[in-house]
């Protein structure tokens, strides 16, 4: 009885280490399961065992993830050898800010999609007057990825130019402007706006204007609104085909009617997303004609 029970426990034993596991798939044929998953998910399955985690690491599967141009961009923005780099860790440093052109311009790749995003502050900009106290001001501010602001106290002449050269993933890209109307601060741990100088804007449109050096173009007008509040106005759209070609754009805002005085506003940066995400910032878009 003894030899039974010892025999049975054997067999079972043998059973149960010889059942499969998650551990037993091959990593490539994880890695292969892996590309049709967005990065984030693919961070999560890599926690659950060591061949997950492995297979999570894979090459293959990360140049998938990565935008077709990640070699310019780890050469532009990491100032890096891409040959150097996991092709894991190339999206990690890509995914968060990285600042370049002296720190005025900021790109980052949206974590879920890979798609590149960017922000040119407004420190980059042309911006007529600037250097004269009596109309305009560096800001301070927690509220901008610059930390600081244009603000403008009064002006007959508005006007901010900006240039910008850059190879570019193909795709469609929208641009827009961050402004806000009012000059935000804290007090006692609480946001308040002061809305004292802010004047002008409702009586003549501001003109928006955006062109590529492959003759793209696109103007819209807007009057200035939601005093207190940051605004993305959005100027138009540009297509890139070739993604081993610099697209140069040149964009820009302007008031300059000299029948009256405006003031109060805060530029903060341009921002350019793949034009699918408007959908996703329309709260914070607004579409001028």
């Amino acid at each position: 009885m003894g030899a039974g029970i010892s025999a049975g426990f054997a067999t079972e034993t043998l059973l149960s280490t010889s059942s499969p596991s998650l551990n037993d798939v091959p990593e490539s044929c994880v890695s292969s399961i892996f590309m049709h998953l967005d990065p984030p998910e693919i961070c999560k399955l890599a926690l659950l065992n060591k061949t997950f985690r492995g297979a999570s690491s894979a090459d293959f599967l990360w140049e998938t993830k990565l935008p077709s141009n990640y070699k310019y961009l780890v050469k532009k923005v990491l100032n890096e050898s891409p040959q150097k780099l996991t092709k894991k860790e190339i999206y990690a440093r890509l995914s968060q800010p990285n600042r370049f052109d002296n720190a005025t311009k900021e790109i980052w790749l949206d974590k879920r999609s890979g798609k590149v995003c960017m922000s040119i502050s407004a420190k980059s900009m042309k911006i007529t007057g600037i250097d004269d106290r009596r109309y305009w001001n560096q800001i301070a501010t927690e509220e901008s990825r610059f930390h600081s602001v244009a603000y403008l106290q009064q002006t007959w002449w508005c006007e901010a130019i900006g240039e910008l050269e850059f190879e570019f993933p193909q795709g469609t890209y929208s641009l827009f402007f961050r402004l806000q109307l009012g000059k935000a601060s804290k007090r006692f741990g609480r946001r308040i706006c002061n809305l004292e100088q802010v004047h002008g804007w409702d009586v003549k449109p501001v003109r928006f204007q955006l062109s590529t050096s492959n003759g793209q173009k696109a103007v819209s007008e807007c009057c200035l609104y939601d005093p207190g509040n940051w605004v993305l106005y959005h100027v138009g759209d540009f297509a890139v085909e070739n993604d081993q070609t610099s697209t140069k754009i040149k964009f820009s805002m302007m008031q300059i009617d000299c029948t009256h005085t405006k003031g109060g506003l805060c530029i903060d940066s341009v921002l350019i997303y793949p034009s699918e995400f408007k959908e996703r910032l329309k709260k914070r878009v607004h579409t001028i004609s």
